[in-house]
C-alpha cells in the first residue's frame, strides 16, 4: 500500500466516531457520576426541607342571579329589570379589588403575624397559636417589630421586644390607617402580664385570649404589618372559570400556612355574598326610603283632601252627586289618571332621552326609576342591552386601555344601541304626545258638562276628584312599598358554595420532593457527561494503540505497562510481572525492525521521544536488560548529554562517561562500566559537555559505534528528545532500527506529527512506537492490548503466569507521589 493510501486511511479512520468506544469511555467515569448524583441528591434533600413550602387551597363558587319564584318581574319591584346578567365579571373584579379585600382583612386581622422561630426562618403559625390577639384598633401598636410572647406559667406571659437604637419607633393606627414615629429611652422592654391583663402603652395596646393550654416556656412572635401591604399581598387570588358552560368559579390562593388560606378563602366568599346581597337589595332598599317620602306626604295630603270634603259637606249641606254629576265625575278620574300616567312617562322618556345625551357610562338604576314600571318591550330590550355593554366595557377597561381594539368596538356597539333607543324615545314621546292631546280634549269636552252642573254639585265634584286621584296614589304607593320591603326580607343570594377550603392534609406544591429529586439525578448524570464532553474537546494527548494507529502512517511495535517498581529496573527487579513480559514481547518483536535480520551480526536500537518525561530511559534500560538476561552481550549507551538519567537507576556516580571519551580525556574501555545484569554494560552521560550536539557530529562518535558493533550483540542508544533538540536525528544513521516512545495521557497528538512526516517522506525507516505507561484502567479504550500483538499479556487470562500486582492505596499514593518530588 502505497502512501497516499495509507493517509487517506488515517484521514477517514480519524473522521469516523466510534460510538461503542465512547459509551466505554462514558463508563468509565462510573465514579464520578456516582459521586456527582451522590451529592445532587443531598443537595435537594437539603433543598426540599430548606425552601419554604408552599401549600394551595381552593373554593368553588356558583354565581347565578336568582329570583324569588314568589314574585315575577311585573310585581317584585326589586327584580323589575330582568336581562342578561353579568355577574360573573362583576364577581372577579370584586374578588380582586382593593376594597373588598380591605373588608376580609380587617375582619381577619390578618395584619397581626403569628410567628414562631423555625429551623431555617421565622415559620408561619397563624391557627396554630393558643392564642390570639384582641386588638385596639383606635389606638397604636408597634408597627413591623418581632415582639415574643413567652409563656411563664399556665395563664402568665412575657411580652418584650427591642426599640430602636435611634430613639424612634414607628406605631400604626389601623382604625386611621396611619403610621406615626414615637420616641423611646429605654433600649428594651419586658415585662409579664396575666391572659385577663389589657396590655395598655404608648407602643403596644392589646390583650391576649387564650385558647389552648400553655405550655411553659414556649415562645412565640407577633407583628404588626402593614394593612395595605397585607390587603396587597392578598389580592393575588386565582379566579377561574370550572367550566364553559357553568357559572361556577374556582378560587384558588397559595401561601406557607394552610389555615391561613382556609380561612381567607372562606371569608372572602361570605364577604362577598354580603356584598353581593346588599347591592341586590340596594335597588329596592332606595326605592322603599324613596316611596316613604312619597307615602308619606301622600297620606297627609289625602287625609286634609278627606277633611275639606267632608267640611264642605257640612257647609253645603249636600252629600251625593246628582246621575248627571256621577257620571262626569266618572269619566274625568279615568281620564285624570291616563293622563297622570302619560305625564310621569314622558316626563322619564325625556329625562332618559338627556341622560343617554349627557353621559357615555350607563347603570341600571340611573336608567329605571324607582317607581316606573317600563311597558315598552323594545325599550327596555335596548337599555338592558346597553348596560349590560357598558359594564362589559368598564370591566375591560380595568386590564386594557381605551386605544385598544377591544374597546373602540365595544364603544361602537354601545353608540349603536344608544341611538336605537334614543329614536324609539322619540318614536314613543310623539306617540304619547298624541295621547294627551286626545285627552286633554276630552277632559275639556267634560269640563265644560261640568259648568252645567250647580255651583254646590261642581265644588262637591271637585273636591271627590281631587280625593279620588290622591287616593289612588297612596294605594299605589302603598302597593309599592310592601313591594320593595317583601323583596327586602325575601331576597335570595346570587352566591352559592359548592365547595368551601379545607385542610384536608394536602402536601405542599413547592417543592415538590419528587421533582427536585429528579432534578437532581438529572443535573447529577448531566454534570459528569458535560465535563466529560468538555475534556474530551480539550484533551490532546494520546491515550490508546488504536489512536496512534488511526492518526500516524509509523507502526506500533508494541505497548508498556505502567511501571510499579521503585527504579526503572523493572524487568531485572521483578522479572514475572507483566511489565517484565511486554519488554520481552518488544525484544521478539523489533527483530522484524532491523535491517539485517542476521542473528549474528552486532544490532544498534535507537530510543527517543518528543520530550522529556515519557519515559525514553526506563524503556531503553529495560530493553538492554531483556536482550542482556536471553545471553546476548549487551551495552546501554546514555547519549541524553543535556539531561543525563541511567546512572541514578543503577546507583552510580556520572562523573566519567561518554562525553570523557568524545573529547578525547579516556579511553572507551575506561567509560564502559559493568553492571549487577549479566551480559550488561553501560557507558553513562558523564559530565554535562557546553556542546553536545557538536561532540556527537565529530568522528569519535563515529568510531565508538564501530567499536561497539564489534564487541556487542545489541548497542542500546538512550537519545535526547527528537521534539526538543536535533542531536537524536544525527544518530539516527547509526541505528538498525528506532523506537519512538509514547506516553499514555502525557505525550500530545501533534508532537509526533515532524517524525511521521520523516517517515512518510522515507527521510526515516525502520521506526516504529512504543506507547509507554499503558494502564488498562484508563478511561479511554476498553483494555487495548490485550493480545500477542502488543505484548501485555491477557489480562484477567495472565493470573499465575505473571506476578499480581495489587493496585495501590490511596496512603501508598500520596507517599510515592512525595518520593517523585525528592
Amino acid at each position: 500500500m502505497n502512501n497516499q493510501s495509507k493517509i487517506s486511511n488515517v484521514a477517514n479512520s480519524a473522521g469516523n466516531i466510534d460510538v461503542k468506544d465512547y459509551i466505554y469511555k462514558v463508563l468509565a467515569y462510573w465514579k464520578l457520576f456516582l459521586v456527582t448524583i451522590v451529592i445532587a441528591l443531598i443537595v435537594a434533600k437539603f433543598m426540599n426541607g430548606y425552601l419554604q413550602k408552599k401549600y394551595s387551597l381552593d373554593t368553588i363558587i356558583s354565581v347565578k342571579e336568582e329570583n324569588n319564584p314568589l314574585f315575577s318581574t311585573g310585581t317584585n319591584i326589586a327584580f323589575n329589570w330582568g336581562g342578561a346578567s353579568d355577574e360573573i365579571e362583576t364577581v372577579k373584579v370584586i374578588l380582586k379589588s382593593r376594597s373588598h379585600n380591605e373588608i376580609v382583612v380587617k375582619r381577619l386581622n390578618f395584619y397581626i403575624k403569628y410567628l414562631q422561630e423555625g429551623r431555617f426562618r421565622m415559620e408561619d403559625k397563624f391557627g396554630y397559636t393558643p392564642f390570639t390577639v384582641n386588638l385596639n384598633r383606635e389606638k397604636y401598636q408597634l408597627f413591623n417589630k418581632l415582639i415574643s410572647v413567652e409563656f411563664t406559667g399556665d395563664e402568665t406571659f412575657r411580652i418584650s421586644f427591642d426599640f430602636n437604637e435611634s430613639g424612634s419607633n414607628p406605631v400604626i393606627n389601623y382604625d386611621k390607617n396611619t403610621i406615626i414615629s414615637l420616641p423611646s429611652k429605654e433600649l428594651s422592654f419586658s415585662k409579664e402580664y396575666n391572659v385577663k391583663d389589657t396590655i395598655n402603652t404608648p407602643f403596644l395596646n392589646f390583650s391576649l385570649k387564650q385558647i389552648a393550654p400553655f405550655n411553659i416556656g414556649e415562645k412565640y412572635f407577633i407583628q404588626f404589618a402593614s394593612f395595605d401591604g397585607t390587603v396587597s399581598a392578598n389580592r393575588s387570588i386565582s379566579i377561574n372559570s370550572v367550566t364553559n358552560a357553568a357559572s361556577m368559579l374556582k378560587l384558588q390562593m397559595q401561601g406557607v400556612n394552610k389555615k391561613r388560606l382556609e380561612v381567607y378563602l372562606n371569608t372572602t366568599v361570605k364577604v362577598l355574598d354580603s356584598i353581593k346581597q346588599i347591592q341586590k337589595i340596594e335597588y329596592a332598599v332606595r326605592t322603599q326610603a324613596y316611596i316613604d317620602t312619597l307615602f308619606i306626604a301622600e297620606a297627609e295630603k289625602l287625609k286634609q283632601l278627606e277633611k275639606d270634603l267632608g267640611n264642605y259637606r257640612e257647609t253645603n249641606n249636600i252629600f251625593d252627586l246628582s246621575s248627571q254629576g256621577a257620571e262626569i265625575f266618572g269619566e274625568t278620574i279615568s281620564l285624570e289618571k291616563e293622563k297622570t300616567k302619560l305625564q310621569n312617562y314622558n316626563d322619564y322618556l325625556q329625562n332618559l332621552s338627556s341622560y343617554l345625551r349627557r353621559n357615555n357610562s350607563y347603570n341600571k338604576d340611573n336608567l329605571v326609576p324607582a317607581t316606573l314600571q317600563i311597558e315598552d318591550p323594545k325599550i327596555t330590550s335596548l337599555i338592558n342591552e346597553l348596560v349590560l355593554k357598558s359594564s362589559e366595557r368598564e370591566v375591560y377597561r380595568d386590564m386594557i386601555k381605551d386605544n385598544h381594539p377591544d374597546i373602540i368596538q365595544m364603544n361602537k356597539e354601545i353608540s349603536i344601541i344608544k341611538n336605537n333607543l334614543l329614536e324609539n324615545i322619540s318614536s314613543l314621546q310623539r306617540v304619547n304626545a298624541n295621547r294627551l292631546k286626545k285627552l286633554n280634549t276630552s277632559l275639556i269636552k267634560y269640563a265644560s258638562k261640568k259648568k252645567k252642573l250647580p255651583k254646590q254639585e261642581q265644588g262637591l265634584l271637585t273636591f271627590q276628584r281631587d280625593y279620588e286621584i290622591s287616593e289612588a296614589n297612596y294605594n299605589y304607593l302603598k302597593q309599592k312599598k310592601y313591594e320593595a320591603g317583601t323583596a327586602i326580607a325575601a331576597n335570595v343570594s346570587d352566591v352559592k358554595i359548592i365547595d368551601t377550603a379545607k385542610d384536608l392534609g394536602q402536601g405542599p406544591n413547592y417543592p415538590l420532593p419528587s421533582f427536585n429529586y429528579l432534578v437532581a439525578l438529572m443535573l447529577g448524570i448531566v454534570f459528569p457527561l458535560f465535563y466529560i464532553i468538555v475534556k474530551e474537546l480539550l484533551d490532546n494527548k494520546i491515550h490508546t494503540a488504536e489512536e496512534i494507529q488511526n492518526n500516524y502512517t509509523i507502526p506500533v511495535l508494541g505497548v508498556v505497562g505502567r511501571n510499579s517498581t521503585k527504579n526503572n529496573l523493572a524487568v531485572f527487579e521483578r522479572p514475572k510481572s507483566s511489565v517484565a513480559e511486554s519488554f520481552r514481547a518488544l525484544r521478539s518483536n523489533i527483530q522484524f525492525l532491523f535491517k539485517n535480520n542476521d542473528e549474528n551480526s552486532s544490532k544498534t536500537l535507537i530510543l527517543t521521544s518528543s520530550v522529556s518525561g515519557e519515559g525514553k530511559t526506563m524503556i531503553s534500560i529495560n530493553m538492554a536488560t531483556v536482550f542482556a538476561l536471553s545471553g546476548k552481550k549487551t551495552i546501554l549507551v546514555g547519549l541524553d548529554l543535556r539531561k543525563p538519567k541511567i546512572y541514578d537507576d543503577f546507583d552510580l556516580p556520572n562523573d566519567v562517561g561518554v562525553v570523557n571519551y568524545l573529547i578525547n580525556q579516556k579511553t572507551l574501555d575506561e567509560v564502559k562500566v559493568t553492571t549487577k545484569i549479566p551480559n550488561l554494560d553501560i557507558i553513562l552521560s558523564g559530565p554535562i559537555p557546553p556542546n553536545p550536539s557538536e561532540l556527537l557530529l565529530n568522528n569519535a562518535a563515529e568510531k565508538m559505534f564501530q567499536k561497539l558493533k564489534e564487541d556487542y550483540d545489541y548497542v542500546i542508544i538512550d537519545t535526547p528528545p527528537v521534539g526538543l533538540v536535533s542531536d537524536a536525528l544525527e544518530l539516527f544513521k547509526y541505528s538498525d532500527a528506532v523506537i519512538y516512545v509514547i506516553r499514555q495521557n502525557y505525550t500530545e497528538k501533534g508532537m509526533m506529527r515532524m517524525i511521521d512526516d520523516k517517515y512518510k517522506n522515507k527521510e526515516v525507516s525502520n521506526i516504529s512506537y512504543v506507547l509507554n505507561d499503558f494502564s488498562i484502567k484508563s478511561k479511554y479504550g476498553y483494555g487495548y492490548g490485550y493480545g500477542y500483538g502488543y505484548g501485555y499479556g491477557y489480562g484477567k487470562y495472565s493470573y499465575g503466569y505473571h506476578e499480581n500486582e495489587k493496585p495501590k492505596g490511596l496512603i501508598s499514593k500520596i507517599v510515592n507521589i512525595f518520593k517523585s518530588k525528592k
